[in-house]
């Protein structure tokens, strides 16, 4: 084989390689944003689901409450209406 064949195929090979090596840099690169886009995305929906949490906490307290409010209320009015009743008697 003459030299300059062997040196021709080398500097294709050698081109061919730096090619591949820059389609791997760039997939790699690729990767690299993605897998940041998806951490970024994930720690979105964890704040979510922590202020969700919270919200559905707040709300819970406050469903208790009105129902201890409810509860008073509607003690309040039988013992009205048992005077009502009472004094509607005599």
């Amino acid at each position: 084989m003459p030299v300059e064949k062997t040196l021709d195929a080398a500097i294709s090979d050698l081109w061919a390689s730096m090619t591949s090596l820059e389609n791997a840099i760039d997939m790699r690169i690729e990767r690299q944003r993605e897998a940041a886009d998806v951490e970024g995305e994930v720690r979105r929906v964890h704040a979510d689901r922590q202020r969700l949490a919270q919200e559905l906490d707040q709300s819970e307290f406050r469903a208790n409450r009105l129902e201890e409010v409810n509860r008073e209320v509607s003690r309040r009015l039988v013992t009205a209406m048992e005077t009502i009743r009472a004094v509607l008697d005599r």
